[in-house]
Order: structure tokens, then C-alpha cells, then sequence
């Protein structure tokens, strides 16, 4: 084994501790046995255990729906607040920006335009659902537009319109971001990180069980297979996932790197550590830590640099998410009858982008959110749940993907502020 991968595995060893690797033995344990039981119980085609088997996947498609909205809305607000207090470090901040929105786009670009070439076929009707989309069809792109425009603060939130929940998170998120530091300003955001940690022990929850979830969902999948047409169509659909991923990740941004003069190679190799333990533990917040430090000491990263533009990226630097919710969402239309046109890809390229950076870091958020769009569309999300099976192996390859980006940018913004920090510092004490 060379050094290279020696120091990889070190660095996922090292980022979790003996209780945690433990953890995560016991829970690949019983997803795997879920997983297993799942495919057993669909084979059987018995009525009664059929009805068992959708009535935890109804539970669970539920669940994803109840917290998908406040846990997004909530996230979004509180990145927004939190980047306001950084506003001494301008430069880096716009630099971050710039460079987080163009690969997040082209991430989105990419999947739009492999689910095109590529395209996947439709599973059959029982399957994906009956579609009531009459309306949708006969909506113009301005009606569209006027309906994602909130009139009401509670109406997106009780109807699940996501794109107006996302708009009225962001203008409370920016709003508290420019509010002047006060005891109001203070405890309006403590309240809303507090919800938010509620939020998020119950998403722990829900992760908790979700095997559970997974072997109703895979029972319904084998039980209605029909000689492989869905099996095929998924498998397509999967396909153009991953395939998206990878063009952004060995293409797309080492051409990004080779624009700003730098070497992917050489970025790629300091980098290793933290994409290694990112796509094992799909967290990119968890490896935070691990990216830093490969930044720092292997590339030399500015810690000015590195400790501002790592963690906001971690928050907002969504560029696997981007491609799984254009590509998802282009899927489940498709097969919910919804005429797939140009108009309706850039529309949902640029839809995919905002939801990306709005997603926040959550966890399975990408999926969540995909559902809460589809779902205030009025598209059915059945396939969603015939999607989540595999979505471990999506999740893995996501946020392997996401913490590479992330990688990339930081190097990109110490490219561009090389010395230009240092300048700034040294006119700052001159004038003091």
C-alpha cells in the first residue's frame, strides 16, 4: 500500500472514534439486514405483508414531508444571518461566492445535460404514481412565477411551496444579516439555531430508523417489478446520477483548477485525506476538520483563506446536490407526464442551484428537499421512494463530491488573494 493511501486511511481512522466506528458497524448491520428482509418480503407477494410494507413507506414519505420545509427554511436563515458577522473579510466572502455559484451551476449544467443525452425511460404508471398535472401543464412560466411569490408569510408553509418558502428564508436570513448587533438581533437568531437543533435531533431520529423505511420501500419495489422495466429505468436514472458526479468531480473542476494556474493533480493528492473521509462518512460537516487540516499543511492554504471560505463552502457549496435534484426532479416529471422542454431544464437549472446553496448542509437534505419540491408541484413522489434504496450509495458519492468542490474553491481563493491579504493588512495599519 503506498503512503498516499496509508495517510487516507489514517485520516478516516482518526476522525472517528472506536464508539463511533461501532456505531456505524452496528447501523450498516441493519440497514444491510433491513435491506435484505425487504427483498424477502416482496418476493413473497403476500397481500397482507404488501399492505404492511406500504404503510411503512406511506409513514416514511410522510415523515420526509413534515420535515423537509421547516428544517430548510430554517437553515437558510441562519447561514445568511451567521455570513453577515463576516463582512471584515469582504474579499474573501465575494470570491467564495463567485466560485461556489459557478460550480455549483455548472454541476447543474452537467446533469441537464446528461439526463438529455442519456435519458431515462419511464417506470410503469402503478409504480411512479398517477399524475394529476393537468394544471401544471397549462400554467405559463409568468403564472409560474407569480405563484412562487409569497402573499400570505404562513400559506408556502402549510401548502409546502418550497420555492416561496425558500424566498421569504432568504430575505429574513439577509434581513437578519444586516440588522445592527443587539439583544433583539441576538436572541431572534439563538431562537431560531435553537429550533433549528430541535430540527435536527429529530432528522437524527428519522435517520435512526430509516432501514426500517428501506424495507418497505424495496418490498414495493420487488413486489411491482415487471420484467425489469422499472428495474432498467431506475438503474438509467442511477446511472446518470453518478455519472454527473464523476464529470464534475475528474473534468469540470480540474478544469476550473487549470484556469486559475493551478494543478489538479498536485490539488487532488493534498486533498485526498478529507475527500477519502468525506465519501465514508457522508458528512461534509464532520470532515471539516480533516479538510482543513489537508489544506493548511498539505497546500499551504492561507489560514486566513481556509478557516473563512472552508466552512461556509461546507454550508452552501452544494454541487453534487445540484445534479441529483435537477436530474431527480427532471425524473419524477417525466414520469408524473409533465412535457420536458428547454425552457423547463434552464428553468430547473437555476432552480437546482438556489435549492443547492439553500439546502444548508443538511442531512439527506438534498433528498428531503427534492421531495418537498416535487410535492408543492403536485407531482407524485412514490419514486422517491424507490429511489432510496440506492440513495446510500448517491449520498456517499455526493458528498465526496461536495467536499472536492469545496477543496477547490478554497484553493482558488488563495490563488486569487495571494498577498493581496497581507496588503490589505499592512494599508489597514497604516491609516490606523
Amino acid at each position: 500500500m503506498s503512503k498516499e493511501n496509508l495517510s487516507n486511511v489514517d485520516a478516516i481512522r482518526s476522525s472517528m472514534s472506536p464508539q463511533e466506528q461501532k456505531r456505524r458497524f452496528v447501523n450498516a448491520a441493519f440497514y444491510a439486514v433491513c435491506l435484505i428482509a425487504g427483498i424477502g418480503f416482496g418476493f413473497l407477494n403476500n397481500e397482507s405483508v404488501n399492505q404492511v410494507m406500504g404503510f411503512i413507506a406511506t409513514v416514511f414519505t410522510r415523515l420526509f414531508s413534515f420535515i423537509a420545509v421547516p428544517i430548510i427554511a430554517l437553515a437558510l436563515i441562519s447561514t445568511l444571518a451567521k455570513l453577515g458577522k463576516d463582512s471584515s473579510s469582504g474579499r474573501i466572502f465575494k470570491h467564495t461566492i463567485f466560485y461556489t455559484l459557478a460550480t455549483t451551476i455548472a454541476a447543474a449544467v452537467v446533469g441537464a445535460a446528461l439526463y438529455v443525452i442519456i435519458a431515462p425511460g419511464n417506470v410503469p404508471a402503478e409504480i411512479a404514481g398517477t399524475a394529476t398535472v393537468g394544471d401544471i401543464k397549462n400554467v405559463s412560466y409568468l403564472d409560474h412565477i407569480l405563484s412562487i411569490i409569497p402573499n400570505n408569510i404562513l400559506q408556502p408553509f402549510v401548502s409546502g411551496n418550497v420555492l416561496s418558502v425558500l424566498i421569504i428564508a432568504a430575505a429574513f436570513g439577509m434581513a437578519l444579516a444586516l440588522m445592527p448587533a443587539n439583544a433583539h438581533r441576538d436572541g431572534l437568531l439563538n431562537t431560531i439555531l435553537g429550533l433549528q437543533d430541535v430540527l435536527f435531533m429529530l432528522i437524527k431520529w428519522i435517520i435512526a430508523i430509516l432501514p426500517i423505511g428501506i424495507m418497505g420501500f424495496t418490498a414495493q419495489l420487488i413486489t411491482e417489478l415487471e420484467h425489469g422495466v422499472a428495474l432498467g429505468s431506475v438503474g438509467t436514472y442511477f446511472g446518470v446520477v453518478v455519472g454527473a458526479n464523476l464529470i464534475q468531480a475528474f473534468i469540470i473542476l480540474p478544469l476550473f483548477l487549470m484556469m486559475r494556474g493551478l494543478n489538479p493533480l498536485k490539488v487532488i493528492r493534498g486533498m485526498m485525506p478529507a475527500v477519502a473521509v468525506a465519501f465514508f462518512s457522508k458528512s461534509s460537516a464532520g470532515t471539516l476538520p480533516v479538510t482543513m487540516n489537508s489544506a493548511e499543511n498539505n497546500l499551504n492554504i492561507n489560514p486566513k483563506v481556509s478557516r473563512f471560505v472552508l466552512p461556509i463552502c461546507t454550508t452552501i457549496n452544494m454541487n453534487g446536490c445540484a445534479g441529483f435534484i435537477l436530474i431527480t426532479s427532471l425524473f419524477l416529471m417525466q414520469n408524473a407526464g409533465i412535457e420536458i422542454t428547454t425552457g423547463t431544464i434552464i428553468a430547473w437549472i437555476f432552480i437546482a442551484t438556489i435549492a443547492a446553496v439553500g439546502n444548508a448542509g443538511v442531512p439527506m437534505g438534498c433528498y428531503f428537499l427534492t421531495i418537498s419540491l416535487m410535492s408543492s408541484m403536485g407531482v407524485p413522489v412514490l419514486l422517491m421512494g424507490i429511489i432510496l434504496p440506492v440513495y446510500a450509495v448517491i449520498d456517499m458519492i455526493e458528498t465526496a463530491v461536495n467536499v472536492w468542490s469545496d477543496s477547490t474553491v478554497v484553493n482558488m481563493v488563495n490563488k486569487d488573494l495571494d498577498g493581496k491579504l497581507d496588503e490589505d493588512e499592512a494599508k489597514h495599519s497604516v491609516a490606523a
